[in-house]
């Protein structure tokens, strides 16, 4: 029993800490990381948030 919950958790943390890696650089809170274990949309979602809201990290270029 313990063997797979360890695996269970080694999976998780790969899946987790990349994602909260990810929205911390782009000035998110890494805390939506954890929305990737919603069973059927929660990728769907993640992805969905970072394509379509503004990135407080972002710098826009002044065009003159």
């Amino acid at each position: 029993m313990f063997p797979e919950f360890f695996q269970i958790v080694i999976t998780g943390l790969m899946i987790l800490i990349p994602i909260a890696v990810i929205y911390k650089k782009a000035g998110l809170n890494p805390f939506w990381s954890t929305m990737v274990f919603l069973p059927g949309v929660g990728l769907l979602l993640i992805f969905l948030q970072l394509a379509l809201l503004p990135w407080p990290n972002h710098k826009e270029t002044e065009e003159q």
